[in-house]
């Protein structure tokens, strides 16, 4: 029986079945996009831990790319004899049947010449109670091994940190000690490794219900796997619980618990607030619920000629641009369509894959872009209003254009929230959601390569990446391009249906389209 790494100990912590899947069927385990994301973020806060913690050029870097496990054990074991900065320390403590794995991000001599100081570098932004068992066990590891610690402190990010540039991340990292937390709880630790290690010995997997523990704290691996057994254990669910929206009440809470409901079927009506009754109801009996009157009434007040806009964006936990901060949402593209009196439209955006911070070009063009006086949808206002927002605070000049635009912003996810619903939408109000059931000749899954803002994400990481090809850039360009414009031409159509305009537009017009501000 292999000793157990701190990593699948905490996989125990959120369900046994995910460690017994880790360690006898990884290959069932199937990493999202957004997990995919979330290593490489944390990769990027590590390299750069590294870089804040060794100033001096003299801490040594045991790189698990180039030392095999073994080997980065010993070598561990050998500079613990000495005096310097070690990062990716490696200890292995107790035996096969209770032991424990784990690399310490940061290691540092302590005052006193006979002790060290720990780090752990997380990529959030405050200090997660999960993260508390992470330093626990990094703590069980190392005592165990016979390391002295004088101190254990979390790293984490501090978004409220501006970048002045120039390559300065001073001050990017906070700490908080978290010592005697960790100290206080190796009883714990060594309970969580003798029932991890129990269940590990076991010949086929412990039983665990689908649940919240799915997707808390992290995203689980194995939840396709776990669903697809599901499914094959007691038959598909028609009307799934988990397409309710919203908050659920405490009552509604403890009675999914107490009677182990899984269709909405399972549920009284009594339990659910008005969206969850409403979306209950309507997919039970597959019907369309549309109020008509009251959606185009709340158009009414909106003349024509009317805007449509929509943002792309990227957040890096560590600023590549002056003035940024910590995950901070920087547009590099938005898309917006006019849809005039008559019924035309036309289309005009911005995208920029130079690299370079997009954000006062995209706010010029924006500001060139919007006219002065048109009302200018989007869905979930929330999102693009930020966007101004901090655009206006970063350059003071265009700050009353930009909050003159922001304030001009009408929101359709209300509407649609307030006045529709169809039983596709299994729960959902996202704009791909709804658009299907509207407009079903507007199909994301058309598109090549970029469907969602995730992937758009993406497609820029890799279009600004130093090793990216102009063909390849171009590509990249063409489809964000076609994304960003379906999305707003998705508000038009929505708009259409809503205002009761449904015999305008009925295509969307390529023709039309045109670039402001930087080119291809």
């Amino acid at each position: 029986m292999p000793v157990l790494s701190k990593s699948r100990l905490l996989a125990f912590r959120q369900c046994p079945k995910r460690l017994w899947l880790e360690v006898h069927r990884p290959h069932l385990r199937q990493d999202s996009s957004a997990t995919q994301a979330n290593f490489a973020t944390g990769h990027e806060v590590g390299d750069l831990a590294r870089r804040l913690y060794d100033l001096d050029s003299d801490g040594v870097f045991l790189d698990r790319e180039t030392l095999t496990l073994d080997q980065q054990l010993s070598r561990t074991h050998e500079l613990l004899k000495g005096k310097q900065r070690i990062f990716e320390a490696g200890f292995r403590s107790g035996t096969s049947d209770n032991g424990v794995l784990a690399i310490a991000d940061i290691l540092e001599p302590a005052g006193d010449g006979q002790s060290w100081n720990m780090v752990e570098v997380k990529s959030s932004t405050s200090v997660k109670d999960y993260y508390l068992d992470d330093t626990a066990i990094q703590y069980h590891a190392a005592s165990q091994a016979g390391v002295r610690l004088a101190s254990l402190h979390l790293a984490y990010i501090d978004s409220s940190w501006v970048y002045p540039g120039g390559g300065d991340y001073s001050g990017l990292l906070v700490e908080e000690d978290v010592t005697e937390q960790a100290r206080s709880r190796q009883g714990e630790v060594r309970g969580w490794l003798t029932q991890a290690h129990r269940v590990v010995a076991l010949n086929s997997p412990p039983e665990r219900e689908i649940g919240g523990h799915c997707a808390e704290p992290y995203e689980c691996s194995f939840a396709a796997h776990c669903r697809q057994e599901h499914d094959e254990r007691y038959g598909p669910v028609k009307y799934p619980i988990e397409w309710l929206p919203g908050r659920r009440s405490k009552a509604l809470s403890e009675h999914i618990v107490a009677f182990n409901a899984r269709s909405m079927r399972d549920v009284p009506d009594t339990l659910l607030n008005a969206s969850q009754l409403r979306v209950k109801t309507q997919t039970v009996a597959g019907r369309q619920w549309f109020d008509r009157e009251g959606a185009a009434q709340a158009l009414a007040t909106y003349r024509m000629p009317a805007l449509f806009l929509d943002f792309e964006t990227i957040a890096f936990a560590v600023p590549r641009w002056a003035g940024t901060r910590p995950y901070q949402q920087i547009p590099f593209q938005f898309s917006l369509h006019r849809l005039w009196r008559g019924g035309a439209v036309s289309h005009i955006g911005f995208l920029d894959l130079s690299g370079g911070d997009p954000s006062e070009k995209l706010a010029r063009a924006l500001i060139q872009s919007c006219g002065s006086n048109e009302p200018i949808f989007a869905y979930n206002k929330g999102f693009e209003g930020a966007r101004i927002n901090e655009l206006a605070q970063r350059f003071p000049r265009l700050r009353k254009a930009l909050e003159g635009i922001r304030d001009r912003l009408v929101d359709l996810l209300p509407i649609a929230n307030k006045f529709y619903y169809h039983p596709a939408q299994h729960g959902s109000w996202s704009i791909k959601k709804v658009l299907p059931t509207i407009a079903p000749e507007l199909d994301y899954a058309g598109l090549e390569e970029v469907q969602d803002g995730g992937q758009a994400q993406m497609a820029y990481l890799e279009a600004v990446a130093t090793g990216a090809s102009a063909a390849r850039r171009k590509e990249l360009d063409e489809r964000l391009w076609k994304y960003c414009r379906l999305d707003t031409f998705a508000m038009v159509r929505l708009w259409a249906f809503f205002a009761g305009r449904e015999n305008f537009p009925n295509s969307l017009d390529v023709a039309s389209s045109r670039r402001v501000g930087v080119g291809p």
